[in-house]
């Protein structure tokens, strides 16, 4: 399926700037020394994606949440911002050029747009889980994407 949610018209300002680069950089230590627990009390992995534009490698921490058949579910929320954050660009782009970091291995991964039912299944277990997310959801008038990360193969997994 498809990257296919535009950006709306109205929602909170997307976090940027360089204090949001560096607590970036200081959660991607963190879930890498943790193995992905972070002190919020959710579960982070490390997307890495290749930029759509300047092709290079581009890393983020994202929370995410267990998806059926050992995948993992990500929301592309940027805090309720009107606006897809930049990595979920980068995976529209290259949707098979992705990995994560995650409890402390490195995994290949394919990345999928999740739409319709299974769309809703997944967003129905994911508020259940962080209520924060419908927050974000009521903050802008764009559907928040969800992607599904799946692993590529069990040749593929890196560390």
């Amino acid at each position: 399926m498809s990257f296919d949610t535009p950006a709306g018209t109205r929602g909170s300002r997307q976090p940027a700037g360089w204090a949001f680069r560096w607590l970036n950089k200081v959660m991607t230590r963190r879930i890498r020394r943790t193995g992905g627990r972070t002190p919020m009390g959710f579960n982070a992995l490390v997307l890495t994606s290749v930029g759509r534009k300047s092709g290079l490698q581009r890393t983020t921490p994202v929370g995410y949440f267990p998806g059926r058949d050992g995948s993992w579910l990500i929301v592309a929320s940027a805090a309720g911002a009107a606006g897809n954050p930049a990595w979920y660009y980068n995976l529209a782009a290259h949707p098979d050029q992705v990995r994560v970091e995650v409890e402390g291995r490195t995994v290949a991964v394919i990345a999928e747009q999740l739409h319709g039912v299974e769309r809703e299944q997944a967003w129905e277990q994911i508020i259940a889980a962080a209520p924060r997310f419908a927050q974000y959801q009521h903050k802008t008038d764009r559907e928040l994407p969800i992607i599904r990360l799946m692993p590529r193969s069990s040749e593929e997994s890196i560390a």
